[in-house]
């Protein structure tokens, strides 16, 4: 954690530094003030319902990006021909299966020449611009997310924001602010939501990202923006609970004005008088701890049991997130992100199976992110990304909830949920390290009689039943459909 925070803190003063170059002499705005009369672009209200997205499915760079990290040390990039290789592998691998998306990660040099740009917000990854990305990504069917996060300044700070007579540099931390922190630095250029243009600047974001074909964002680091903690010990001022609740409600507006799906990493998650505000305004929430080096303990071992409410992350292992979070999880919220797969690290195709079922039971997203050449070899575990009938659930938009929500109790490890035609999906988990006999009578899931029942990862029918009992490998899981 130690190395990844240091570069993350040095990545960002060098990113920083060239983009402030690059902005001063190459983006001098010609805009005038004058026209317009309050100097502020007049936004309509938006209402309705935000969360009827299903889970989305996509590949991301996470892996490639985290392995360079830690093997070279260096500032991090992909090259042209290398995008072409992956988005090729992409589409032609996942794409089939339902995976239409490839998202940028936190990694590369997010403020790398932004010369071409005069709003303030990013154009390049690394030394790849957006708009070529996105080009590549749909000549193979496939779209491009990002990973950005609209209250992080792209700019110089007398450029305007656009349509307004505010400069961005208005928008930064200021004296008067009231912060948590006011002696700390800030490891990002965060632009303060209550001072005057930021909301245009946030509803300026959503609709560049939007015009260039980018319809999915991850924003990251909001643990930092709020309580200045939770980011492995990155400095920041926190900015508070009302800075960041109106935050979120910008966000909130203008993403579903454009229509972009926003996906917030690192929340504090607090429930406050019976709601958690980022699982209103957004579309997906991030609960556990990051991937990192993945294995199973990601998935299921670490610090299993410390569930810490209110603060990032919520929970170290996303088995232990999901059977919390459940709790909130529903047609009516947002999707819950257990970060993303490395089935690679993985000791055995059990495993494998257990994550990616995991996700699929809690109606989280698949975010696939083994690179090419690691799935080969005695890890040949491609197919396991590509099972149609264990997919399905993603299609339906299907999310099944454990029958109890304490992580020491047993029945939590057995997930049940109805899919839309009226069938039944339920996972038996073993989290434990040896395998044992799971079962359940269907009885006690409410449903009377027998039904047939199909193996969804074996893909084999085992005939009428009223109850169910297999052995399940260590860390494995039995998963199967019920209908009539």
């Amino acid at each position: 954690m130690k190395k990844f925070v240091k570069y993350i803190i040095g990545s960002i003063a060098v990113m920083f530094t060239l983009a402030s170059l690059s902005a001063c002499e190459k983006n001098k705005s010609t805009w005038d003030p004058s026209m317009l009369n309050e100097g502020r672009i007049d936004l309509p209200d938006v209402d309705g319902n935000i969360h009827t997205y299903k889970a989305p499915m996509y590949w991301s760079v996470y892996e490639y990006c985290r392995e360079a990290e830690k093997n070279t040390n260096v500032a991090i990039d992909m090259t042209s021909d290398e995008w072409d290789r992956i988005i090729d592998w992409v589409a032609t691998n996942l794409l089939p299966y339902g995976y239409d998306m490839i998202v940028t990660d936190g990694f590369m040099a997010m403020w790398s020449d932004n010369s071409e740009q005069s709003k303030g917000y990013m154009t390049h990854y690394g030394s790849s611009k957006l708009t070529d990305l996105v080009a590549k990504c749909k000549a193979k069917g496939l779209k491009l997310g990002v990973y950005d996060n609209p209250l992080w300044i792209h700019g110089d700070d007398n450029m305007y924001v656009d349509g307004t007579g505010y400069k961005l540099g208005t928008l930064r931390y200021n004296s008067s602010d009231k912060v948590l922190k006011p002696e700390s630095e800030d490891s990002f250029p965060w632009a303060v939501p209550s001072h005057k243009g930021c909301k245009e600047f946030i509803d300026g974001f959503f609709k560049y990202y939007k015009s260039i074909g980018v319809e999915y964002i991850r924003m990251d680091f909001m643990c930092l923006f709020e309580t200045a903690d939770g980011a492995g010990g990155m400095p920041g001022k926190g900015y508070g609970r009302e800075e960041y609740e109106l935050a979120l409600k910008y966000i909130c507006e203008s993403a579903q004005r454009y229509g972009v799906f926003t996906s917030i990493v690192m929340p504090t998650l607090k429930e406050i008088d019976g709601q958690v505000l980022e699982l209103v305004k957004c579309n997906e929430f991030r609960f556990s701890a990051d991937t990192f080096d993945g294995g199973w303990g990601h998935v299921s071992s670490w610090c299993q049991g410390d569930f810490r409410p209110g603060l990032w992350p919520s929970t170290n292992n996303i088995f232990d997130g999901y059977i919390i979070w459940s709790q909130y999880t529903g047609a009516d919220t947002a999707i819950p992100d257990g970060d993303f797969i490395r089935l690679n690290t993985m000791e055995t195709i059990y495993e494998g199976m257990t994550e990616i079922t995991l996700h699929l039971m809690a109606g989280g997203p698949l975010q696939a992110s083994d690179r090419p050449e690691m799935l080969t070899g005695d890890k040949d575990w491609l197919w396991l990304y590509q099972n149609e009938e264990v997919l399905a659930l993603n299609k339906d938009h299907f999310i099944g909830k454990p029958l109890s929500t304490n992580v020491w109790d047993e029945r939590s490890q057995i997930w049940f949920g109805t899919m839309s035609d009226g069938s039944h999906i339920l996972a038996l988990f073993n989290r434990s390290d040896n395998d044992r006999t799971c079962g359940i009578s269907f009885s006690e899931l409410g449903l009377e009689g027998e039904w047939q029942v199909r193996d969804l990862w074996g893909r084999i029918d085992e005939g009428s039943k009223s109850s169910i009992s297999a052995t399940v490998p260590k860390h494995g899981v039995k998963l199967v459909k019920l209908y009539r």
